[in-house]
């Protein structure tokens, strides 16, 4: 065995053994945790350990540097999975308010479970293995471990509906309704009313696949017995209003929570620059928490790295991904970043609308 050893020593040459030198020269860290320690340090920990808490470090990171770039690349916020069920509602409003993020790209379901909230009604402390059949009896509705009452849900898919009845007929984008969804609401708790407060447009591209469109076709089929023209939700126009969002940005930035349409609508708008004759290059900066796979082949799990093939990630952009389930990583970020006050010199980005028309897009 010595001997063995003494020649694969011997093969190294000068420029190998240098070589190898430089790349053992960073150890594995063990993560120190104090009384006095908070989350943002526990993070900051991460830096020099393994496996996915380094990876949430990256991500804090990349998170970190795209919030303190000086030409303030516009934030874009991607939402997917049962998030307001897992108790995030109050983590991603604050985003909004802190001014995090300047853009979010959501599932319907999410900012409907916002409204729902809104509107005074809860999600319960339940467990998986519940007996399904007598939830159903109930009206109890299960999301793996929560539940929401369906009677209450009905209310909320009706206030949709109703709020659609009193709104001038006509094609409108998800975020023209959604919006309008906003205004009617009192909840400064809520994601949909503090993003109207703010001024920050929220896309919703499957909102169709939704309990808001459950609301909107109680809407349709109400018009359509009255023989009335109605609001209509015209998602060519959501695509034509989020491509100007990414042309008239200097640089673009995007953060996936976990990952589905959203993911997939924010790297297309990247795409669609050349309907307005710009290459925009991709984003900037990108991270995604999601605990989706590569080798599937699908887009939630799909590496940021593959995205640079598309064009919809910049070259030399900094980006990371953990593969963390959401309701346990995103905390840790957003803890890191507020902690340590990495927002604070960030402007609000000013959008100034006319109908489908970006006017003006500014830091305020």
């Amino acid at each position: 065995m010595a001997e063995i050893r003494e020649f694969t020593r011997q093969k190294l040459n000068k420029k190998n053994m240098a070589l190898k030198k430089r790349i053992l020269s960073l150890p594995v860290e063990s993560v120190r945790v104090k009384e006095s320690s908070r989350i943002a340090d526990l993070v900051g920990n991460f830096q020099n350990s393994s496996i996915q808490a380094r990876n949430i470090y990256k991500c804090a990171d990349v998170f970190k540097k795209m919030l303190q770039d000086k030409i303030q690349p516009t934030v874009y916020l991607g939402l997917a999975g049962p998030l307001i069920a897992a108790g995030l509602r109050d983590i991603i409003r604050n985003m909004i308010k802190l001014k995090m993020v300047d853009v979010v790209v959501s599932t319907g379901a999410i900012i409907y479970q916002d409204i729902y909230q809104a509107r005074g009604f809860r999600h319960y402390v339940g467990s998986p293995d519940a007996d399904d059949r007598i939830l159903d009896k109930l009206s109890i509705d299960r999301i793996y471990d929560t539940y929401v009452d369906d009677e209450k849900f009905w209310d909320t898919d009706n206030w949709i509906g109703r709020v659609a009845d009193t709104m001038k007929p006509g094609n409108y984008s998800s975020r023209e309704f959604v919006a309008e969804l906003g205004s009617r609401l009192r909840d400064e708790d809520s994601i949909v009313r503090t993003a109207y407060e703010c001024g920050v447009p929220i896309f919703t591209p499957a909102l169709n696949d939704s309990s808001i469109g459950i609301g909107l076709t109680g809407h349709y089929h109400r018009c359509k017995k009255n023989k009335l023209p109605g609001v209509h939700i015209d998602s060519i126009q959501d695509n034509y209003e989020i491509t100007q969002t990414i042309v008239k940005s200097r640089k673009t930035a995007a953060i996936y929570i976990a990952g589905g349409v959203p993911k997939n609508y924010i790297n297309d708008a990247v795409v669609m620059g050349y309907i307005f004759n710009k290459d925009t290059g991709g984003h900037s900066y990108a991270f995604q928490l999601t605990t989706d796979v590569p080798h599937w082949g699908g887009l939630s799990g799909s590496t940021l790295k593959e995205a640079t093939s598309w064009g919809k990630i910049n070259n030399d952009a900094s980006y990371a991904m953990a593969f963390v389930e959401p309701s346990v990583s995103l905390p840790l970020i957003y803890s890191y970043i507020f902690q340590e006050k990495f927002y604070k010199s960030r402007k609000r980005k000013k959008f100034i609308w006319q109908k489908d028309i970006l006017k003006t897009l500014k830091n305020d």
